[in-house]
């Protein structure tokens, strides 16, 4: 959910994730209640009588012994004159971090809008306003890239710049604050935080691993069908990457004597993250609601005359056929691929079975968890006939889980990344509104379809091209959001100056930007979650995601055209 480097999740929170630490550029992370944080084993030791063979045990609860804690004597003599000596030959201490805004990425992004606002010629056909505003987007875009501020505050930067300016007034540089697209996503971000508070994520997928873990190809499918079922009710792949998946891949990993950042890594652990890591792209491009992302898509698309009708069944009657196979053939890939040095994990079921036994009964929080997110998901499938609004559902549904209790305000108020995101979510959205608005837009897309005509390219294969250079674009992203702010719009248009039918076009694209958070350490919320944890090397990440695009392409490609001709999107 995702943001730059994962503004779906709070920035203060991180993972006990073993001896493996991450901060990847200015990634968020998921806020988790202490249940999930420990990622201890399924089957934990006591502490005051550790199994010699549970290495984990030893390092997790480690204690200095009493006569080593108190025993003064084995403490050295201080010596007054030996510590002043010490401390005139020690080195001076570092200079303290630097204050505000990195220099250099600083006035490379500043450059980027100077560059195009006062050296490059204007075109005819577009506005001096509208000349103006793309040069201020395109900085902010740079600044998003290049990060020389938290991507709310440098997108803060690049509004105040449109209104000083008179680039914009201040009414249209807010306007976008009211978007029913934003506050869904916004409300998304505490539904997430109630899964992971109520346990009920974790709950779920230790089911699956207890009837589908008896081999590690096996285990691998229950973990990546589990997200499946809840995808659709949870809108965060990070949230679900860190709240749920990872603390359990973790337990069974260590448990299996896998351990990150080490050789032991690749008999277990490695496979399991790669194939979480890659299986989720599906998974949130199954549904409208799995992702904040394509949400967004969604409501950018109607800004361009693009208008999905029924958006929750449509995306997923065509998402279904093509998204099922690539989550049934990706684990078999990477088995085959990436293989995990352990095949057979009999243990796995009765660890899951004991974690079961060790949570108890279903809670009552639970209950409530499942029964709201049945009625969100129901009326977000039928809000158009009963006359909801997603964005209404999501506000019905929080408010249940305020009133009973599963959330209070200040778990709201604590996921600081969900109102990171309303700001600088709204800003960029607001921008391309206006650029779509002032025609820059349109000028672009004609630009490009003129271009594509030139080469004599059918509209299938101006659609090819086009989804090509949209998903290899995001190598310069951090963020599925932040691509899908700056370039969908623009995508979008050029693909229906090509000649692509246009709610074809939208859906392609929309998938498109699920498929590309697992190619880079940083293409995603999920991507920083996952390579985090510490079990996968950094060329395995690009080398598999590489792959992985290829096949998803390739089964998009085949199996989504028939699919899509025979639903009669062309």
């Amino acid at each position: 959910m995702e943001s730059f480097a994962l503004h779906s999740l709070s920035t203060s929170t991180s993972f006990s994730l073993s001896s493996s630490r991450f901060s990847l550029h200015h990634r968020s992370r998921p806020i988790m209640t202490n249940r999930s944080q420990l990622s201890l084993p399924l089957n934990p030791q006591p502490r005051s009588n550790p199994s010699p063979k549970s290495p984990l045990i030893s390092q997790v609860f480690s204690f200095p012994s009493k006569a080593s804690k108190f025993n003064t004597s084995s403490r050295p003599h201080y010596n007054p004159l030996h510590a002043s000596s010490s401390s005139s030959n020690s080195p001076s201490p570092p200079p303290p971090p630097l204050q505000g805004a990195k220099p250099i990425p600083f006035v490379i992004s500043v450059c980027i809008g100077l560059i195009v606002r006062f050296l490059v010629p204007k075109p005819v056909e577009v506005t001096p306003e509208a000349w103006q505003l793309l040069s201020i987007f395109l900085s902010t875009i740079a600044g998003l890239v290049l990060s020389p501020l938290p991507v709310g505050a440098w997108a803060f930067l690049g509004l105040t710049t449109a209104v000083v300016t008179k680039t914009l007034t201040f009414g249209a540089a807010f306007s976008a604050f009211t978007n029913e697209v934003i506050w869904l996503i916004v409300i998304s971000f505490f539904f997430a935080r109630g899964f992971v508070k109520t346990g009920l994520g974790d709950r779920i997928a230790t089911y699956f691993v207890k009837w589908m873990g008896k081999s590690t190809l096996g285990l691998s499918y229950g973990l990546t069908f589990s997200e499946v079922l809840i995808a659709p009710a949870m809108p965060s792949t990070t949230a679900r990457a860190g709240g749920v998946f990872l603390p359990i891949i973790k337990s069974l990993s260590l448990s299996a004597g896998s351990e990150p950042g080490n050789p032991t890594a690749k008999r277990l652990g490695a496979y399991l993250v790669q194939n979480q890591f890659q299986s989720a792209g599906n998974s949130s491009a199954l549904f409208l609601t799995a992702a904040a992302q394509n949400l967004l898509c969604i409501k950018l698309a109607e800004e361009l005359g693009v208008i999905v009708s029924s958006p929750w069944v449509t995306w997923f009657k065509a998402a279904s056929l093509p998204a099922l196979v690539c989550l049934l053939v990706t684990p078999l890939v990477l088995y085959k691929l990436y293989p995990p040095e352990i095949k057979d994990t009999p243990e796995a079921p009765a660890l899951a079975a004991k974690k079961l036994e060790t949570m108890g009964p279903v809670t009552k929080n639970e209950w409530i968890m499942v029964s709201t997110m049945l009625l969100a998901v129901s009326l977000w499938i039928f809000g158009d006939s009963l006359g909801i609004a997603s964005a209404v559902a999501a506000m019905i549904g929080l408010s249940i889980l305020l009133v009973l209790g599963v959330l209070d305000w200040n778990d709201c108020l604590n996921e600081k990344s969900a109102w990171d995101t309303l700001a600088w979510f709204a800003i960029l959205v607001g921008m391309a509104g206006q650029l779509t608005n002032l025609g820059i837009v349109t000028w672009m897309s004609d630009c490009v379809a003129n271009s594509l005509r030139s080469f004599s390219l059918s509209w299938p294969a101006s659609l090819a091209v086009l989804q090509a250079a949209y998903f290899l674009i995001h190598y310069l992203f951090a963020s599925q959001t932040g691509h899908v702010g700056a370039l969908y719009s623009a995508f979008l248009a050029m693909h229906r100056a090509a000649g692509v039918p246009g709610v074809l076009a939208a859906l392609a694209l929309g998938y498109n930007t699920n498929l590309f958070g697992a190619i880079t350490h940083y293409s995603s919320g999920q991507a920083a979650v996952y390579f985090g944890a510490g079990y996968i090397d950094l060329p395995d990440i690009f080398k598999m995601g590489f792959v992985m695009f290829v096949i998803n392409a390739i089964i998009w490609g085949g199996v989504g055209a028939f699919w899509w001709k025979f639903l009669g999107l062309y």
